[in-house]
């Protein structure tokens, strides 16, 4: 599927990604706005995401997201959903149904393709790496590829989880050619920190528990610890892997109050445990290795009902 054959004709163009975009999110979806807005600049197109997180506002004409899910536009003539399935679109699934013609652009194993043409494909390390694969390079110029490899970037944990390929080297090294500062970039978006969100990590991190004989980490953060460092559920973002690489662990768990008994919980795993299938149980969903879901509860029923299917696949042939 290529961007270029779908274009013809088109005069409104709408993008959206799934609710609490993250970094692969973020860059498909502006990527994909970059790339119309410099190669068909008499193409209106709109990109609707809710805010997003302060540390991907260096990507081009992030200021031009509509947050507010209104548009002037009553029907686009083509709409993208990227990296999600319509049903995560948050405020912009009417606008997706709506829309004359529809593209769904995802590599979670779970979509099951929603749209009038669907590019899902489920082994690929990110969206924006299909994204890369719809556009014709040579039209390409450094913004576009800065905002495709940052989440290549983030979705691979800088190349480290295993659904990076041979394919997905390939491509951050053709994006990379266009001439940014990819270093300056992978340490922006994913090793830096401030203060406050040291302060939290090391809380989290001071406060976290071992599980079934050390193979299961888990940490909560109550919405009490969250006002009192003054921080928000997108200052906790890396915490998990931090606890996935405890020597002896296979799984880990990190859960914050989003409000009174609601928790936010995001699952790792080195493999041994299929999280994309304890999240789909607990109403979530993600990647074998990497996967969330929001629960209603208090912290002690979430951590003992996650803790009973990840228990079940530990120990499944003992």
């Amino acid at each position: 599927m290529k961007i270029d054959e779908l274009m013809e004709g088109v005069k409104t163009v709408g993008i959206a990604g799934h609710v609490r975009p993250d970094g692969d999110c973020v860059g498909s979806c502006m990527g994909t706005y970059l790339y119309i807005t410099k190669n068909y600049p008499d193409v209106k197109a709109e990109v609707f995401l809710e805010n997003i997180p302060e540390e991907l506002s260096f990507i081009k004409d992030t200021d031009k997201i509509n947050h507010d899910f209104k548009t002037d536009v009553e029907s686009f003539d083509l709409f993208f959903c990227i990296d999600c399935e319509k049903g995560r679109l948050g405020g912009a699934e009417k606008l997706f149904d709506a829309a004359k013609k529809t593209v769904n652009i995802d590599h979670h194993v779970s979509n099951p393709g929603t749209g009038d043409i669907t590019y899902i494909v489920p082994t690929a390390s990110s969206a924006c790496e299909l994204v890369y694969d719809c556009v014709n390079e040579e039209k390409m110029d450094a913004e576009i590829a800065k905002s495709i490899y940052t989440g290549i970037v983030t979705d691979t944990g800088v190349f480290k989880y295993n659904s990076t390929s041979q394919k997905t080297y390939e491509t951050a090294g053709k994006l990379v050619s266009y001439g940014f500062d990819f270093t300056s970039l992978i340490d922006h978006v994913f090793y830096e920190k401030t203060y406050l969100q040291n302060q939290i990590l090391g809380r989290a991190l001071l406060e976290s528990i071992l599980l079934m004989d050390g193979r299961c980490i888990v940490s909560v953060v109550s919405r009490q610890t969250m006002d009192f460092y003054g921080v928000k559920g997108s200052d906790l973002d890396g915490i998990v892997n931090q606890l996935q690489l405890t020597i002896g662990v296979d799984c880990a768990i990190f859960m914050y109050e989003e409000e009174p008994l609601l928790y936010r919980v995001s699952l790792r795993s080195n493999g041994a445990v299929d999280v994309s299938k304890v999240a789909k149980l607990m109403g979530g969903g993600g990647h074998v290795r990497a996967s969330g879901c929001t629960v209603n509860g208090t912290s002690h029923d979430v951590i003992n009902n996650l803790s009973k299917y990840i228990h079940q696949q530990l120990y499944a042939t003992e």
